[in-house]
């Protein structure tokens, strides 16, 4: 077998074999795939699609080009994944608040894809927080922490880890195949018992209808349960952002906020329901309950100090959150040119101001800036006046913020008032 082989069998929009996938991901993994012919990969599978079959076997050879990890504890081993939004911080939320439940909680997760944020840019923004772990690194904490939210080590799914950069950077984000092999190849190898899915729909996610979400929900839960993982999923609202603010470190302030009390909002509504979700997969009765009350009381909170301070953070950043998180240098209003209703926000575009104000990636070697982002942007269906602030740009430079003006302008539209839209749209199963 040979990468251009594989190559023209899909652009004769044919499903390679198992055996020919496998290899593939194996090449991927040992380098033997060159970059070029990985590209071609990508955009053949986004342009043409695999089959049912085809799928689950490349997300198979992809858990399988690395270790798959094994647990001997004494409650389950549980994890949530979201297919990818703006302004989504659940999972910082969700980690420990599960974790206080008493089960135990691996989280492997990604960077920024595209225009959507990444749980581990975010964590990044807080200093010395380590998300490259060995396995044993990572048992270690999970075992004493209950949680750890990390990269995936170079042995685990490393198929995936080269073909998700090589996605960000080749347009080739948006195909249900790989974005179900990407997801499921770490997931099944970090060896859980039970899995969540929060698979966005809407103008800030990949899947802009909810055809297209249910789609990727019933390719992953049918992919994830063949593959022995219990595994549910629910269709969320991302027609706009999650929480008021984009970018790295601001999230990571909306986090803290949630966490110590500060703020509610549908975050917190998401957090809950996707924990409870997953709770009851495991068994565990009343688990909605269990993680709001986890978050009330505060417990969430520590626990996520725990595992900030365990990951290489600060010891006291829960007490003293502000004093440790970076600040960008100019920070720019964006006033609204009219007076009116907000009848509709593109999240995609939000979340490409923020790209390109340095808070995401444009070619695989940028250095994310943690401090950049927007803040405080105007809710779905909310009447402001002319002038009034419709969200506020945290830059490194006047000219950053400038072009960045023109985005939000552009992403913000006025009209009739918006029709009311659930949190939770559907759940599968």
């Amino acid at each position: 077998m040979d990468a251009r082989a594989v190559n023209a069998t899909l652009r004769k929009r044919q499903t390679p074999s198992a055996e020919a996938l496998a290899w593939f991901a194996q090449g991927l993994a040992d380098g033997t795939v060159s970059d070029a012919q990985a590209g071609a990969f990508a955009m053949g599978v986004c342009l043409n699609g695999l089959d049912d079959t085809g799928r689950a076997a490349l997300t198979i050879a992809m858990r399988d080009s690395g270790d798959v990890m094994q647990w001997a504890l004494d409650a389950p081993v549980l994890d949530k994944h979201s297919t990818g939004g703006v302004g989504d911080c659940v999972s910082l939320i969700l980690a420990p608040a599960l974790a206080v439940c008493g089960v135990y909680v691996p989280m492997i997760s990604g960077r920024g894809l595209g225009h959507t944020g990444g749980t581990l840019d975010k964590l990044e923004a807080i200093p010395g927080y380590r998300t490259g772990l060995s396995e044993d690194q990572l048992k270690d904490v999970v075992k004493r922490v209950g949680c750890a939210i990390v990269s995936a080590s170079a042995d685990i799914a490393p198929a995936d880890k080269r073909l998700y950069a090589i996605r960000d950077v080749t347009g080739t984000v948006e195909s249900l195949d790989l974005i179900t092999a990407s997801i499921l190849s770490k997931k099944l190898a970090a060896g859980l018992e039970g899995l969540v899915l929060d698979v966005k729909c809407g103008s800030g996610a990949f899947m802009k209808s909810q055809e297209d979400a249910r789609a990727l929900a019933q390719a992953l839960v049918d992919t994830s349960n063949a593959a022995g993982c219990p595994t549910s999923a629910l269709i969320t609202d991302m027609s706009q952002p999650l929480v008021p603010s984009l970018g790295n470190a601001l999230e990571v302030v909306e986090v803290m906020r949630v966490l110590t009390g500060v703020q509610t909002g549908r975050v917190l509504d998401l957090t809950v329901e996707l924990g409870g979700a997953l709770l009851a997969q495991a068994g565990i009765d009343d688990g909605a309950s269990k993680i709001a009350e986890s978050i009330q009381s505060g417990t969430a909170a520590e626990k996520f100090g725990e595992m900030v301070y365990a990951l290489g953070g600060p010891v006291r950043f829960v007490e003293d959150w502000m004093r440790f998180l970076p600040e960008a240098p100019v920070i720019h209003e964006v006033l609204a040119p009219s007076g009116g209703t907000v009848s509709a926000i593109d999240g995609e575009t939000l979340g490409l101001a923020v790209v390109g104000l340095g808070g995401g990636r444009q070619v695989e070697t940028d250095v994310v800036d943690p401090a950049v982002g927007l803040s405080d942007v105007v809710a779905l269906g909310a009447t402001v006046s002319k002038g009034q602030p419709l969200a506020r740009i945290h830059a490194a430079r006047e000219a950053m913020a400038d072009e960045a003006e023109a985005q939000v302008l552009d992403a913000i539209s006025f009209g009739e008032a918006p029709k009311d839209t659930p949190l939770i749209l559907e759940r599968i199963p």
